[in-house]
């Protein structure tokens, strides 16, 4: 659970650099983009649990 935390952290931190800077985003802008990225994720793992990946 603190790898989430940690991760959590550093990547609002790196967010409010990147605003600073005046930096696009390296992320989908939308809730809609966010979720596909989310989405992508939840198949990686479900292939893995499945044993689809060696």
């Amino acid at each position: 659970m603190k790898e989430v935390l940690y991760s959590t952290i550093t990547g609002f931190l790196v967010g409010l650099l990147f605003a600073k800077l005046k930096l696009p985003v390296p992320a989908p802008p939308t809730l809609a983009g966010v979720m596909g990225v989310v989405g992508l994720f939840l198949g990686y793992v479900l292939a893995v649990r499945l044993g689809w990946m060696r």
